[in-house]
C-alpha cells in the first residue's frame, strides 16, 4: 500500500529525513516511535507533500507520488490527522464534516459508518466545534479525515492530552478501520497505546529508522530501551 524508498527530507539547510525505509500494508497498523525531535512529524508532512525539497520514492498503490501536489492526495486515498486537531471553530460539527468531504457533500453511509465509531458527533451535529473538549475535539478531526474515504491514514499523537476513556476510544477506531482494509500509520508518544493497536513498530532517531519488530511480548522491553523508557 505504501512504501518508502530511500526518503530524504530537508527545512533550507538542514537534512531531517536520512534515507527513511518504511512499509505500511492493506490492512496493517503500524507505529512509528521516537524521542520528541528526531523527524516523525516531518515524515507525515513530507508523504503528504507539506515538505517541498525532498528526495526518493514514496510509493501509494504501485505509483511513485513523490511529486503529487499535496491537494490531489485526498483524491488517491490517503487521510491525515494532523497533530494541531485544526477544526473550524466557529462552524457546526455538520460543517465541518462537510467542509472536509471531497465534493462538500455528505455521503449518508460513510456518516452512517463514522457515527459507528464516534456516536457523540451525531449527538451534537449542530454544537458549534469550538465548544468541543479536547477528546471531541480529536474524534472531529479523525472523523473528517474519514469522511474522504480514505485507504491509509495518518495520524499524528491523536491520544496526546486526551483522558483515558477518549484514548480507548481512538484505539478502538484504529482497531476497527484496520479491520476493515485500511492501512494505518501512526505516530504516537504513547509506547502502551502503539503496543496496544499496531502489529509493527519502527523506531526513528535523528531523522533515520533504526529498529524495525513485530508486536511480541518483548516489544516493551526492546523499543522501551530505544525511548529510554525502560529495558535498558
Amino acid at each position: 500500500m505504501l512504501r518508502l524508498k530511500g526518503l530524504n527530507a530537508f527545512y533550507q539547510k538542514s537534512h531531517i529525513l536520512w534515507d527513511v525505509c518504511l512499509e505500511v500494508k492493506e490492512g496493517e497498523r503500524v507505529g512509528l516511535v521516537g524521542r520528541n525531535g528526531v523527524g516523525k512529524t516531518t515524515l507525515l508532512r513530507t508523504i503528504m507533500g507539506q515538505v517541498a525539497d525532498r528526495s526518493g520514492a514514496i510509493q501509494y498503490g504501485g505509483q511513485n507520488i513523490l511529486r503529487v501536489s499535496p491537494h490531489k492526495l485526498p483524491h488517491l486515498g490517503i487521510g491525515y490527522v494532523a497533530q494541531e486537531r485544526s477544526v473550524f471553530a466557529e462552524f457546526t460539527i455538520r460543517d465541518n464534516l462537510r467542509i472536509a468531504s471531497l465534493n462538500g457533500n455528505l455521503d449518508p453511509e460513510v456518516l452512517t459508518e463514522v457515527f459507528t465509531y464516534f456516536p457523540k458527533l451525531q449527538e451534537r451535529m449542530a454544537q458549534l466545534a469550538g465548544t468541543l473538549s479536547g477528546g471531541e475535539r480529536q474524534m472531529l478531526t479523525m472523523a473528517r479525515a474519514f469522511v474522504k474515504k480514505p485507504q491509509l491514514m495518518l495520524l499524528d499523537e491523536p491520544t496526546e492530552g486526551l483522558m483515558p476513556s477518549a484514548v480507548e476510544t481512538v484505539e478502538n477506531t484504529i482497531r476497527a478501520l484496520a479491520e476493515k482494509g485500511m492501512g494505518i500509520l501512526l505516530v504516537e508518544q504513547s509506547l502502551a497505546t502503539v503496543l496496544a493497536v499496531c502489529d509493527r513498530i519502527y523506531v526513528m532517531e535523528k531523522g533515520s529508522i533504526v529498529h524495525e519488530e513485530t508486536v511480541c511480548e518483548t516489544s516493551e522491553k526492546t523499543i522501551g530501551g530505544y525511548l529510554g523508557v525502560g529495558g535498558g
